[in-house]
């Protein structure tokens, strides 16, 4: 007998021949696939992807979080939460069964910030040269909705990371640690660990120079009160509070004018407002000199001094604790209020300043109403992009019918405001010194002047659309090259001068320096003549 044919002297090969063997390999393969198919099915529910790199505020299945889209306006925080740009939240409600985790969940909502943002989203930077430094707008993430049995529940944590801001409030026994930058909530959910994430309190998040200046703080959720007195420090409440607190910082890019509103005047309006001054503030990177320039902000939205947090080592509790700023949703937006996104509108903004700061005029009069001569703000500059001839510019004024005032923004806020709300017309070379527009009164008019370099995207954003949002006329001049000091110093044909696209290319320091920094602006008086004249005519008119 041949070793081939012993092969089939088995059991097997005895009861079935070797087609039908065959066959029936065939079909145990399938039962295979059919048996695996089954259990795919069936326990599909309950497998989940990997996590994703971008360090996004993760959804956790045992908290129940969901990301999804929602159209209608949130009511758990009465301001600006629902966004068009990168949002997403964590919310856990104060009383929820079968809420469980079994896992130490720390959760950073700033670091998945792109270095690069850093200069793409400095203000300084015009936009038609962003592409040199290849920047792109962030992405749309969902919003949220929180999870529940369907019974209206308050919310014990609530927090929200939009495209340039990330804000929780906290309700309960909230404890703040100064020293140790860090704040303890304890929910009654049965939840089992800690949930832990990092946060910095300033709104302008995706800068990463802005926010390394920015302390970062450690917001730990604990189940029960007790969890909360095994902390790594005295948990134990030393100062008890009733009121609610705020926590936010003075870091970032406070003390450049501009972003001392856009940054923080703004957004603490928006977020401590609804408070009617029942709100203490808790100031992380302590700024005296900033605290001097707004008390008076700080005075009227904040009815107790105020508390530099970071140096405190005894615990503060409070039953309710908002951990950063509201700010408009939308990326590229500045000086601006929503109402769409906030019960608060740029108006109700400047009637707070006005009441503050006791000015007189909330709007211009127009037409034959006209009490006086219309007077116009030369805003003179001590440093760069300064006017090398505001007594010509000046006369000008004069010759159109205003009456000039020519002041720069060093006087102090109170002072200045009133200054600025005392005239019917403001005009400046594009900084931060006109962002004072927010003390005109309403149907004034700015006139903005650009400097070479490619200022236009720069100015609409920072001060064009916000004008008209504020019911101001909003004018534009752009010098020429001849206008610019740059021409006397480089030469008409110099890179510099003719091509400013290419100096954004060596970088953003390369072009601070030559246009922000090195730039004044000497104007062509027979140029600028219309422009004086328009302003003078829409002050005619009635107000749009």
């Amino acid at each position: 007998m041949k070793k081939k044919d012993l092969l089939y002297h088995t059991i097997l090969a005895r009861s079935f021949s070797k087609n039908e063997k065959k066959r029936l390999g065939y079909g145990a393969f399938i039962a295979s696939l059919f048996f695996v198919f089954t259990l795919y099915t069936i326990f599909k529910r309950h497998l989940s992807p990997l996590p994703t790199m971008d360090m996004q505020l993760s959804v956790d299945a045992g908290l129940r979080m969901l990301r999804v889209t929602k159209t209608h306006k949130p009511q758990a925080f009465h301001s600006n939460y629902t966004i068009s740009g990168a949002s997403e939240s964590l919310i856990i409600p104060r009383t929820q069964n079968n809420i469980t985790s079994n896992a130490t969940n720390t959760q950073s909502l700033t670091s998945s910030e792109d270095p690069k943002l850093s200069v793409c989203s400095d203000t300084s930077l015009p936009k038609n040269h962003l592409d040199s430094f290849n920047c792109s707008t962030p992405t749309s993430i969902s919003n949220e909705q929180s999870v529940s049995d369907g019974n209206k529940m308050e919310e014990t944590v609530k927090c929200k990371k939009q495209s340039r801001t990330e804000i929780c409030e906290l309700n309960g026994d909230v404890r703040v640690h100064g020293k140790s930058a860090t704040i303890l909530s304890a929910i009654t959910t049965a939840f089992s660990g800690n949930s832990t994430w990092h946060m910095r309190p300033y709104a302008r998040k995706g800068d990463l120079v802005a926010m390394n200046r920015v302390r970062e703080w450690t917001v730990k959720l604990t189940q029960n009160a007790d969890e909360l007195e095994n902390a790594n420090f005295s948990s134990r409440c030393v100062t008890n509070h009733s009121v609610p607190a705020m926590v936010f910082s003075l870091g970032g890019y406070s003390m450049n004018n501009f972003h001392d509103y856009t940054d923080i005047v703004v957004p603490l309006f928006t977020t401590a407002r609804r408070f009617n001054g029942e709100v203490q503030f808790l100031v992380t990177n302590k700024n005296q000199p900033w605290i001097n320039k707004f008390k008076e902000i700080l005075r009227s939205l904040s009815n107790y001094e105020l508390i530099y947090i970071d140096g405190e080592d005894k615990t503060h509790c409070f039953t309710t604790v908002v951990v950063g700023l509201n700010r408009h949703p939308e990326y590229f937006k500045e000086l601006t209020i929503d109402p769409s996104y906030s019960e608060y509108s740029m108006s109700d903004f400047q009637r707070f300043l006005r009441d503050t700061y006791s000015l007189r005029n909330a709007a211009v009069s127009t037409g034959e109403s006209l009490p006086r001569k219309p007077r116009i703000l030369i805003l003179s500059r001590a440093r760069s992009r300064a006017f090398t001839n505001t007594d010509e510019i000046a006369n000008a004024g004069g010759k159109i019918g205003f009456e000039v005032v020519v002041a720069e923004a060093n006087t102090g806020v109170a002072s200045f405001a009133e200054t600025v709300n005392s005239c019917d017309v403001m005009l400046g070379v594009h900084g931060a010194g006109l962002t004072n527009m927010v003390f005109l009164p309403e149907n004034a008019v700015v006139i903005q002047i650009l400097p070479i370099g490619g200022f236009e995207w720069l100015a609409d954003t920072d001060f064009g659309r916000p004008a008209k949002g504020m019911n101001l006329r909003y004018l534009e001049y752009k010098i020429v090259a001849e206008e610019s000091s740059l021409v006397r110093q480089y030469g008409r044909d110099h890179e510099v001068v003719r091509d400013p696209s290419a100096v954004a290319k060596r970088g953003w320091m390369a072009f601070k320096s030559a246009y922000l920094v090195g730039q004044n602006v000497t104007v062509d008086i027979n140029r600028f003549m219309p422009v004086l004249a328009k302003a003078f005519e829409l002050l005619q008119r009635q107000s749009v």
